[in-house]
């Protein structure tokens, strides 16, 4: 049940209506006067208080959020999310104060809120789990945003923190919502991390081509590559005999920024550097006997 109004206000707000409805207002004031401007000042005060809240909340946003850009260690989401934690502790306040001025018991507000707080708490567990697995990605931090991630069904590039659910952007531009929860519960596979990535590329080449010449072939061209690092090492690894060529693996390290760049620059290279060596790069063949 809402709260009901004090009896010295209730009765100032009748006590106004009558006398505009006789017109009476110099009589009113006069019996009236220490009422009405009690209620004046209260609601003055309480005009004061929620200016003073504004103020305040403000000033607060803009300290945390101010004060967490200067950690690294910090997530950008953090300060957003602990400004509104305490913007809403302070509105909070200036509405407990007021409704104090104008004399409305707050203690049972204060009580009734706790209830409906359990009760809802009650009712939204799934929620609240959200909210604790929001909280443990923002300080353990297994991600940021911007940063690349694999996370069982959910791949993609990360938007938003939020207390409940991280959104994704897909690289085929697709909007992903994913619950906490089910971020926390499983391995993340994080492909922006790292300063450094691998890449591993394989081709093949004939069985009638030399194979050292074939390693020196692509060795070279890992080496001339302007986006691939020199150390570590570029690597040309045999990594199968199959049925129609013999598989060469190119292994080398980029920056992570350069990683899909370099990627595609060197498969498109391949062909030509392999042709140019005088290197074939085999069809599938099957030799097939008939008997007689």
């Amino acid at each position: 049940m809402p709260p009901e109004a004090p009896p010295a206000v209730e009765s100032t707000l009748h006590s106004v209506a009558d006398a505009v409805r006789n017109g009476n207002l110099q009589t009113f004031w006069q019996q009236h006067q220490a009422s009405i401007l009690h209620l004046g000042k209260s609601l003055l005060l309480g005009l004061v208080i929620l200016l003073m809240a504004w103020g305040f909340s403000a000033l607060a946003r803009k300290l945390i959020l101010k004060g967490t850009r200067k950690f690294d260690a910090v997530d950008e989401s953090v300060g957003k999310i602990l400004s509104g934690v305490v913007r809403t502790i302070i509105w909070l306040f200036a509405a407990l104060i007021i409704l104090d001025l104008l004399g409305i018991n707050t203690a049972s507000i204060l009580t009734v809120l706790g209830a409906a707080g359990l009760a809802v708490g009650l009712a939204m567990k799934d929620s609240l789990s959200n909210i604790a697995a929001g909280l443990m990605l923002l300080f353990l931090r297994p991600y940021k945003l911007g940063d690349y991630i694999d996370c069982g069904s959910v791949s993609g590039t990360i938007r938003e923190i939020g207390l409940f659910t991280t959104t994704f952007t897909t690289p085929d531009g697709l909007f992903i919502a994913a619950p906490n929860s089910v971020l926390f519960g499983a391995p993340i596979k994080n492909y922006s991390r790292n300063p450094r990535r691998r890449a591993d590329i394989t081709v093949g080449i004939a069985y009638g081509d030399s194979l050292s010449q074939g390693m020196q072939v692509l060795l070279k061209l890992m080496q001339e590559h302007p986006l691939i690092l020199q150390d570590p090492a570029p690597e040309v690894l045999v990594s199968e005999l199959a049925d129609s060529s013999v598989n060469l693996t190119l292994r080398f390290w980029t920056e992570n920024k350069d990683y899909w760049e370099a990627y595609w620059s060197v498969k498109a290279q391949l062909k030509d550097a392999l042709e140019g060596a005088g290197l074939n790069i085999p069809f599938p063949q099957r030799v097939v006997t008939l008997a007689k």
